[in-house]
């Protein structure tokens, strides 16, 4: 059976209906992830931070569907809300066509801007080549990377998380045997772990299609419908704080790459993609909780149920701020172990890793609640607002840090730029929060 999103969640009843959630988003890092690893530990450096400078290009695309899905799924569950299910589903329909057609088309065009923005990004020679080859691989299985994104959230909007959890779960395992199988088994390299992703990213992307074609027992059906270019439009307005995210995040990336290139060579690219595949896992956490409630939230507003939008606003808050600091203790434990998992066999590299890591991990006290304030109001169908914190969060904030403090207290202080701009966003967040509470009914008494 569907939950049920009418009733009251207590905050054990809130993390258990975003769990699946969590778990979906932690599977969808897992392709990366589990890339690095088998390429850091058999196909060496070089191969390893070519993943790492072509992997933004691969998520600014993909970012497309995670937009749609998440500005669309606020939509689908507002108008439940409302209580009209035959034009939710109509909605739901052509979101999910409209990003299979959008996702084709993102392909062809990324295959062709791979060998460019490889270039632009700063690799050359034998990088430049592996970066291409992985790139080109991956975007064969854009479309149904999009699609993952989007059935993301719209099996949470559905009432069916723990189904779109499993989905993921058996989309993570086929990628990492397939690691295993082409790069360490076969010694395909670089383009085994390219080729495991794609297949990972079907089973992901294209299973849930099957699904919701059928009859099922979920909130949501794919039927017969219309173009909505409206519906469309206003997704992706209301879904464009999630791809600022990504499309800000890449840049970011890139940028720092760029200056660590510049600063520290191919090792500080290397520590930078370790930490950022921790990173990918914490920040799923807080994704994934706001991918799990955002459509109540979204429910709640259409019905204009005051009193249950400030319980789940509360306790929301309540969770980013003791996930905070949870994950900051974990990383300063943890910090010389994943160091070691990654790079242990390269003893100055690991040592810069671990180092850069401990520092790096003070982003994570106040992350979420500058995340939480940006996927509240893409909830509450105020896409413009979420973006500008989004772009301010991702892009302004930590860009200027990462170019700004190495000017001026030298080469190590680039890994203080992500805690740096996480303490301007949260502030930001806080004040946004405050002024439109009462606007919104989410801090009324």
């Amino acid at each position: 059976m569907a939950i049920d999103m009418r009733q009251h969640f207590s905050i054990g009843a809130l993390i258990r209906y975003s769990f699946p959630s969590v778990l979906m988003t932690i599977f969808t890092s897992i392709y990366t992830i589990v890339d690095g690893l088998f390429v850091s530990n058999f196909a060496g450096t070089t191969p390893f931070a070519a993943i790492n400078l072509i992997y933004p290009l691969l998520m600014i695309f993909g970012g497309a569907g995670f937009m749609i899905g998440t500005g669309g799924s606020a939509i689908v569950a507002k108008v439940r809300g409302e209580g009209d299910d035959e034009r939710a589903n109509r909605y739901f329909s052509f979101l999910v066509y409209a990003t299979m057609v959008i996702g084709s088309v993102l392909a062809l065009i990324g295959m062709l801007l791979v060998r460019p923005a490889s270039v632009f990004f700063g690799a050359e020679g034998q990088m430049l080549e592996l970066c291409v080859e992985y790139g080109c691989i991956c975007m064969i299985s854009l479309p149904a990377f999009c699609l993952q994104w989007a059935f993301q959230a719209f099996f949470v909007t559905a009432g069916k998380p723990h189904i779109g959890f499993a989905v993921i779960v058996c989309a993570g395992v086929t990628n990492i045997v397939l690691d295993a199988i082409f790069i360490a088994g076969l010694g395909w390299g670089l383009a085994g772990a390219a080729w495991a992703t794609v297949v990972g990213e079907f089973v992901g992307g294209v299973t849930p299609l099957f699904y919701f074609a059928r009859r099922n027992s979920s909130l949501l059906k794919l039927v017969r419908t219309k173009p909505e270019m409206r519906v469309l439009g206003k997704a992706c307005v209301n879904g464009s704080s999630e791809m600022v995210n990504e499309l800000a995040t890449s840049f970011v990336t890139i940028v720092f790459n760029y200056q660590l290139l510049r600063l520290m060579g191919e090792n500080g690219v290397a520590a930078y993609g370790v930490i950022g595949y921790v990173f990918m896992i914490f920040a799923a956490v807080y994704m994934g909780f706001n991918i799990g409630t955002s459509p109540l939230m979204s429910f709640q507003f259409g019905a204009q149920n005051h009193q249950e939008m400030n319980s789940i606003f509360r306790k929301s808050i309540g969770f980013m701020a003791c996930a905070g600091v949870a994950m900051f203790l974990l990383s300063q434990l943890l910090a010389g172990v994943v160091a070691f998992i990654y790079t242990g066999y390269d003893p100055e590299l690991c040592a810069l890793t671990e180092y850069a890591f401990k520092i790096f991990a003070m982003s994570y006290l106040l992350m979420g609640i500058g995340m939480y304030a940006s996927a509240l109001f893409t909830a509450l169908n105020n896409g413009l607002i979420s973006a500008l914190l989004s772009f301010l969060r991702a892009l302004v904030f930590e860009t200027s840090m990462v170019i700004i403090l190495p000017i001026f207290f030298g080469a190590d202080a680039i890994w203080y730029a992500t805690p740096v701009a996480e303490v301007l966003s949260f502030i930001i967040g806080v004040i946004f929060i405050l002024a439109l509470g009462r606007r919104y009914g989410y801090m009324r008494n």
